[in-house]
């Protein structure tokens, strides 16, 4: 048994999201918007977001694919 394909997908997803955000800054960076020190700071502030969303999602997803708790249909 294999790793499921939509978590392959929404990890996919997450990473290139967290890296187009990476790339804006630096384009900020180079132009001149945001200062390095800035940049840095916001460099930490996506890796961070992104993994915890991430990590939020594959909790989410993995409730809904093995639910621990059933439901007790009475007759």
């Amino acid at each position: 048994m294999g790793i499921p394909g939509p978590l392959i997908t929404g990890t996919i997803c997450y990473a290139i999201l967290g890296g187009v955000l990476m790339a804006l800054v630096l384009g900020a960076m180079l132009t001149g918007i945001l200062s390095k020190d800035d940049a840095g700071i916001a460099n930490v502030v996506i890796v961070t977001a992104t993994f915890s969303t991430w990590m939020f999602w594959l909790c989410a997803w993995m409730h809904q694919w093995h639910p621990l708790i059933f439901p007790i249909y009475e007759g």
